[in-house]
């Protein structure tokens, strides 16, 4: 009987050591599910955070173009967007909050009957500092706008509000 006995001994101190590696495997896996669950939770509260701020964002852009055009959700802007080609209909709020404000100061100047403005002008109209760096950034986005129908450049280097028309390729040329 001494060798069934024996033999139990072994088949116990086997399940023991299997248990044991299990024990530790069961370990390490929890160490790796929390860590990916930390991971998880970070994601989620990033991603959360954008959400929350593209909100606050959007509701500041739209608050500002309400004032001028009613805006439609679709078309809201997001920093550092591209210009789009200024079409009949297309309402300002397509474009991103600075080039709003340069269409706005051009915009007021129009019905009073005063003309064009450097960019530096605008600079100073805008409530910036009329530093070169804060005119050279005016200047570019004022010259975008004009490439894109939005205003129009003399040969001055003066801008003005000026939107033409975009002949589309169905359109009949006008005499």
């Amino acid at each position: 009987m001494a060798s069934v006995l024996g033999m139990l001994e072994e088949r116990e101190a086997a399940a023991r050591v299997r248990v044991e590696g299990l024990r530790e495997e069961v370990a390490r896996l929890a160490g790796v599910l929390e860590a990916a669950e930390i991971e998880l939770d970070r994601r989620v509260i990033a991603r959360e955070e954008l959400v929350e701020a593209l909100a606050l964002s959007a509701a500041g852009t739209t608050a500002v173009a309400e004032a001028e055009v009613e805006a439609t959700p679709s078309l809201a802007p997001a920093p550092g967007s591209i210009v789009p080609p200024w079409r009949e209909g297309l309402p300002v709020a397509v474009l991103a909050p600075d080039y709003q404000r340069i269409l706005a100061v051009l915009d007021e100047r129009q019905p009073a009957g005063q003309g064009p403005l450097k960019a530096k002008e605008i600079t100073v109209e805008l409530g910036l500092q009329a530093t070169s760096a804060k005119v050279e950034g005016v200047r570019s986005k004022a010259r975008r706008l004009a490439e894109r129908g939005w205003l129009v450049q003399e040969t001055s280097g003066m801008f003005n509000v000026g939107r033409r028309l975009v002949v589309g390729p169905d359109a009949a040329p006008s005499a």
